[in-house]
């Protein structure tokens, strides 16, 4: 019996969890992806069902179409992503011999504008590293939250992840476990280190919050380094609500999330003359192409260089540097 685009979606999701060992996340992504194309193979545009086709009839215009919808209702890196996931699917397929040839292969991706990544200015990421009030025991773990996210460039994944073992006090390192499964050793500093063990002596109000209160108390959760209040682990929307709140607080109203302190660390890094490849082992990028985004920091610099010293690069009321040395003879 040939194999149904259903099941096949079931199957691939499968091989990406146990095989390819991918995240909550990017099988969370995928699935939604796949699910929204069976969707629109399935349905007509009114919303009433139609047979199901079969994986040879799926060809490259059958996906430039799936785009076409897609662009009347999204954005071009949301439609760019779900192409690279069909990508990715129909590869599967054809490696197990299922459909003979890859049909998305050779639709083209939407050309993206090139953006940078947002990232804050030292003083303001200072700002939001301290707006939390650490008289409480919430404020204490918020604190030592922006810490590390700002002071390991850690995922926010990575992050909720951490358990109370891959935290080395005594030699300032965390075991992360990054995309794929992948493990790597990072350092954090002095300031990390003063918040995380504030907040480790009020940790167990939470364990003891959650006891007496009767939920449940799993070993994963009880082993979680960061707890909310019924003491159970912490999630990747609960750091970012974390961390909007407290930038909303300050006077500035500073637009941020978990990935913009990321960001705002290799910034920084950078800034201070890290090597790209040191950043790339820290943030845990498996190409260095990735990492190369973060050049606009000297792009930067450059340009406030040659605006501080060139003596065309200011307006007429502007500075000029003084002459040096003997002045120089007129040409003959």
């Amino acid at each position: 019996m040939t194999e149904t685009l259903r099941a096949s979606i079931s199957k691939y999701l499968d091989y990406l969890r146990l095989q390819r060992n991918a995240s909550p996340h990017t099988l969370r992504n995928y699935e939604s992806d796949l699910d929204q194309f069976l969707y629109h193979l399935t349905h007509t545009p009114k919303g009433e069902e139609r047979p199901e086709p079969a994986l040879e009839q799926i060809d490259n215009i059958t996906i430039r179409e799936f785009l076409g919808f897609l662009y009347q209702n999204g954005k071009k890196t949301s439609v760019a992503r779900k192409l690279a996931t069909l990508r990715s699917f129909m590869k599967y397929l054809s490696v197990q011999g299922i459909i003979r040839t890859n049909p998305a292969k050779i639709v083209s991706s939407p050309k993206l504008d090139s953006r940078l990544p947002d990232y804050l200015t030292v003083d303001s990421v200072a700002d939001l590293i301290e707006a939390p009030d650490t008289s409480s025991d919430a404020g204490k773990r918020d604190r030592s939250i922006l810490e590390l996210l700002y002071g390991s460039g850690l995922r926010v994944s990575e992050l909720v992840g951490l358990n109370l073992g891959d935290v080395s006090m005594s030699e300032g390192l965390l075991r992360v476990v990054g995309k794929g499964r992948k493990e790597r050793i990072i350092p954090f500093g002095s300031r990390a280190a003063e918040a995380l063990c504030d907040y480790l002596r009020v940790r167990g109000n939470s364990v003891r919050a959650s006891k007496q209160a009767k939920s449940k108390w799993s070993k994963p959760a009880a082993e979680a380094l960061f707890l909310n209040r019924r003491g159970g682990r912490l999630t990747s929307r609960s750091v970012g609500n974390i961390v909007d709140r407290h930038a909303l607080r300050l006077p500035q109203k500073l637009k941020s999330h978990p990935h913009t302190l990321r960001h705002t660390f290799a910034t920084h890094m950078l800034s201070a003359g890290a090597d790209l490849r040191s950043i790339q082992e820290l943030l845990g990028h498996e190409s260095l192409s990735t990492t190369q985004k973060y050049t606009h920091v000297s792009v930067e610099q450059l340009v406030r260089v040659y605006q501080s010293c060139h003596p065309r690069a200011k307006g007429k009321g502007g500075s000029k540097p003084e002459p040096t040395g003997k002045p120089r003879p007129p040409d003959e």
